[in-house]
């Protein structure tokens, strides 16, 4: 009887709690005793495991699922806000490139010889990406060539634009499937990550969470500065008037709900009322938003890009400028795959590694990192993504006026 209602308390209590209980007893366990952490230790291998198996379905599925339903056609009223939501997208990958090179962060990660196969420059980048590009798809998925996978799910996805409703259903149907298999899995990521600190700390030291601490900086404040300086410029860009209004009002009414609730889906009704307030035209907001809680992801973006690049860092890669803007218009294109999957945008990680020949072993780790900053970085990063649906939302709407 005890035992089931711990259980049941345990399953109610939110994830942001958990982690940070995960977090808080793996830094105690390795101040009480060194040799425990090799215990619980394992805890960790086994999450990270988990991630590099789930991860190569998973995009697969979702892209090949989000192209397959989308309308043919589309409303020509859409064009400029989709176009807002690429360029804000492609900005925030832009920025955490600037502001990674010039804060630097690299993490404690287990590597071997064989974890990377270092490219020579573009040309070899590019040569790569070709190579990668026309895998066998069942070998890409074997093989976690994800940059194969992201191709093979669109290539599937636009030849079943044309497909019978039932067949489109049958793979919406297996996304949402493949969404719950994840949804289980980072269900665990509190374990997982109390075993990752206990393991880290007890190998490293606490000099550890500082690594952790500086890569959180660098999040966050990318993050403020696309909210603060990058949006209200876009936005006055648009509408040629003081954007701070429209922003902070958004940030205010927006972003702080979607801070709590983690979930753009989540926020879309919060939004799509916002709008409404602001007076904007409906027939335009009410497809602008749910489709901004799909595709329009800054934050996905800086999260993508810094944790890849840190990755980078940490093997001691040196990369050119043609590569790493390569980079930030990777990270733009699949962080549009990271809505509705808890922790999305980390589970990205490995497509963006594996253009620097960075082995999926070592980018799992560092989406393992990622989880345990996540306490803030999911949340901040859905502030920021949600909020900007009705900064640019407003900005089109208020251009035509």
């Amino acid at each position: 009887m005890l035992m089931s209602t711990v259980i049941s308390r345990v399953l109610n209590t939110s994830q942001i709690a958990l982690i940070a209980i995960g977090i808080t007893a793996g830094v105690l366990l390795s101040l009480v005793s060194t040799t425990a952490t090799t215990w619980v230790a394992p805890l960790g291998a086994l999450f990270v495991q988990a991630l590099k198996a789930v991860a190569p379905v998973l995009i697969f599925v979702l892209v090949a699922s989000a192209i397959a339903s989308q309308r043919a056609g589309g409303d020509h009223k859409m064009r400029p806000i989709i176009v807002l939501y690429l360029i804000g997208t492609l900005s925030a990958a832009v920025l955490a490139v600037g502001l990674s090179l010039l804060f630097p962060s690299t993490l404690e990660l287990k590597i071997t010889e064989q974890s990377i196969n270092a490219p020579q420059g573009i040309g070899q980048v590019l040569n790569n990406l070709v190579f990668k590009l026309v895998d066998n798809p069942v070998n890409a998925l074997l093989t976690g060539n994800y940059i194969g996978i992201l191709v093979w799910g669109v290539v599937l996805g636009v030849g079943l634009r044309h497909a019978s409703d039932t067949t489109k259903a049958v793979f919406v149907d297996l996304s949402h499937a493949i969404t719950n298999v994840v949804r289980v899995v980072i269900r665990f990521a509190p374990l997982g990550i109390f075993g990752l600190v206990a393991g880290n700390l007890g190998e490293g030291g606490l000099s550890v969470l500082g690594s952790y601490a500086r890569l959180l900086i660098v999040l966050l404040g990318a993050m403020f500065t696309m909210a603060l300086v990058v949006n209200p410029i876009i936005v006055w860009l648009k509408t040629r008037t003081n954007p701070y209004p429209l922003v902070l009002t958004c940030l205010r009414e927006s972003g702080i709900t979607a801070f709590f609730t983690r979930s753009s889906a989540a926020n879309i009704p919060v939004n799509l009322q916002l709008c409404e307030k602001l007076g904007l035209d409906k027939s335009i907001y009410a497809v602008s938003i749910p489709l901004g809680a799909t595709i329009n992801m800054a934050g996905a973006a800086i999260t993508i890009t810094t944790l890849t690049l840190a990755a980078v860092h940490t093997v001691g890669l040196q990369v050119d400028i043609p590569s790493i803007l390569l980079l930030s218009i990777m990270a733009s294109v699949s962080a549009c795959g990271a809505s509705g999957v808890a922790g999305g945008s980390l589970l990205l990680i490995p497509l963006a590694c594996s253009l620097f020949g960075i082995s999926d072993d070592v980018a799992v780790q560092v989406v393992a990192v990622g989880f345990v900053i996540s306490v803030l970085q999911d949340s901040v990063e859905t502030a920021l993504n949600s909020s900007t649906d009705v900064i640019y939302t407003a900005a089109t709407c208020r251009s035509h006026n």
